[in-house]
């Protein structure tokens, strides 16, 4: 006997109805998964691990802002050369291990944040976009501190960055590349400084239990350390589209190199000892971020 074909018309409703019951599925796995007490410390150890990172770079502003940091080589006052400033002090590597670990934590939950759950706005699918960047700058850091902590030398993000620029410079359709890439990074940092000043973070934290001094001190201090970060990291795109004019790379090797053109202008000491405290700033938002973030 030859079993009838569904008709056309009840393939639709049927196909719509599958999906829908494995997107309900997707999220209750998600919500179970994220509410759990083992995740929500992951996720809160990983954002403290983030903040101390960030401390640290904030103290090699401040050593090269005062002529500590002698400078040999490219990559010491990015995030990888402050780690690596770490691994030099007694202790450190134990404490490098404790920041892998907390990164790594930190990775898996904002890859769960990226994929899982149902988010159908343009400004939920822009948030799975920032979860994804996050994931990928919270795993490379995980990777340099673990490396740096068994005593193997971590690559520089700013020797990597180096020799990318370096590369692409080198075709001949290479420089109007670099300069869209330059652009690009100009515009995720002003957007970065946007999302602070504009206090976007404070829809992801949970301030109910706490005074409104309190709220108020944590929303100031994510405005400066956010608009800090921004700004930094926009500074690091212009140098990278002036590389790609000049068709010099080495101008190309970001957030060392902008610190360091920083402390070279006027007043350069002065800017940068304001960029050290706009980035503990955003340490001490991350530290108080992991009590208040609402992990979901």
């Amino acid at each position: 006997m030859v079993r009838a074909m569904p008709e056309s018309s009840d393939v639709g409703p049927r196909l719509r109805l599958s999906l829908s019951v494995v997107m309900r599925n997707s999220n209750q796995v998600h919500h179970e998964v994220a509410g759990s007490a083992p995740f929500q410390l992951a996720a809160r150890v990983g954002l403290v691990a983030y903040g101390v990172v960030h401390l640290l770079v904030a103290w090699v502003c401040v050593q090269v802002a005062l002529g500590d940091l002698d400078g040999d080589g490219v990559g010491k006052a990015d995030k990888t050369g402050a780690l690596q400033n770490l691994a030099e002090n007694a202790g450190g590597k134990f404490v490098l291990w404790l920041i892998a670990v907390g990164l790594g934590f930190a990775v898996l939950w904002q890859l769960v944040e990226t994929f899982a759950g149902a988010r159908r706005s343009r400004k939920e699918k822009l948030l799975r976009v920032m979860n994804f960047g996050e994931a990928v700058l919270f795993g490379y850091l995980a990777y340099s501190a673990a490396k740096l902590a068994k005593g193997a030398p971590a690559s520089s993000t700013d020797q990597a960055q180096l020799g990318l620029i370096g590369g692409l410079l080198g075709k001949e359709w290479g420089k109007p590349v670099v300069i869209v890439i330059g652009f690009a990074i100009v515009i995720a940092g002003l957007f970065l400084a946007h999302h602070g000043w504009a206090r976007r973070f404070r829809e992801e934290q949970d301030f109910r239990s706490v005074s409104r001094s309190t709220e108020r001190a944590v929303i100031r201090l994510g405005q400066i350390g956010y608009a800090t970060l921004g700004c930094v990291y926009a500074g690091a795109g212009v140098l990278v589209m002036v590389a790609a004019v000049q068709s010099q790379p080495h101008k190309a090797t970001g957030l060392d190199v902008a610190l360091r053109t920083l402390a070279t202008q006027p007043y350069g000491t002065v800017l940068l000892l304001a960029v050290a405290v706009g980035l503990a700033a955003f340490a001490v938002f991350a530290f108080l971020d992991a009590r208040f973030r609402k992990v979901h």
